[in-house]
């Protein structure tokens, strides 16, 4: 993807250089853009990270987000640094409650709210996603992952625990032995073992991720978006709901789909043997 914008792009304006978001062909692109620090959390691009995520999951004009990182790196997640003497003065001062609450907040609106997203959403790894990183990747749908790219939980390493959902998200993708592993050791999982252990989906020349990343999300903003979002319930219901209730839903969703105008071009494309074009309805 080319930092030139094209006639059918719009560059959103994010508030922070810190972050990059452009809509092309339907797709928002979300880039984490502070390679110098391989594009680990701040407090500039963090909240414009949340609201990105809430504006063009809102948008009726995106149907698909793409999540990446300018330069060599996803997200390096947080930053260090600033977990030392020079951490920020105002949340020193918090008492214990106010930093649990604040956090929760934080994590809510973030990896939280990526879950939530009813459309489709893409994360294309150039490079580490490490910690909340990690987490961050693991609440999109799908993740493409470059060759010299690698994964790590990253929290032993600075003696914390976890957070922005990753060990839920992680015993998801890859089972609570596997999880129990990666958390426990903290190790580097190259771009291979990932897609061999669930964590990824494909892996990619690194000189092709961006365009097979882009790809793979137009392909899902040209499709029907409300099936896309049925399934999408149908799938995160799976995890929590017995077999009883969640195919009692699958059903209703289907009737429901059944009566748009997108299953009706979507069985007369068939018939006339040629690509549907969808509406939304």
């Amino acid at each position: 993807m080319s930092d030139a914008p094209t006639p059918n792009e719009t560059r959103i304006d994010t508030g922070t250089d810190e972050l990059l978001c452009v809509i092309r062909d339907r797709v928002a692109i979300i880039t984490l853009n502070r390679p110098e620090a391989r594009n680990a959390m701040s407090d500039n691009l963090t909240p414009a990270l949340r609201a990105m995520i809430r504006s063009c999951g809102e948008n009726p004009n995106v149907h698909a987000l793409l999540l990446t990182g300018a330069g060599t790196a996803f997200c390096a997640g947080g930053n260090v640094k600033g977990m030392g003497a020079h951490r920020d003065k105002k949340k020193l001062d918090m008492s214990f409650d106010e930093k649990v609450a604040d956090l929760q907040e934080r994590q809510r609106l973030l990896t939280g709210a990526l879950v939530s997203v009813r459309k489709p959403t893409i994360a294309a790894l150039p490079g580490p996603a490490v910690g909340a990183g990690l987490a961050l990747a693991m609440a999109c749908d799908i993740r493409i992952a470059a060759q010299s790219a690698f994964v790590s939980t990253g929290y032993l390493r600075v003696a914390l625990s976890g957070d922005y959902g990753v060990a839920w998200l992680l015993t998801r993708l890859v089972g609570t032995a596997r999880a129990r592993e990666l958390m426990f050791t903290a190790e580097r999982i190259d771009a291979a073992r990932c897609e061999a252990i669930g964590l990824v989906n494909r892996v990619v020349p690194d000189d092709k991720l961006q365009e097979e990343a882009f790809t793979l999300a137009k392909s899902l903003a040209d499709g029907p978006t409300l099936a896309l979002r049925y399934m999408k319930d149908n799938l995160d219901e799976a995890l929590s709901f017995d077999f009883a209730t969640a195919r009692d839903q699958e059903a209703e969703r289907l009737v429901r789909l059944t009566t748009t105008a997108d299953h009706k071009e979507a069985v007369q494309a068939f018939i006339d043997k040629r690509k549907p074009v969808f509406k939304g309805k």
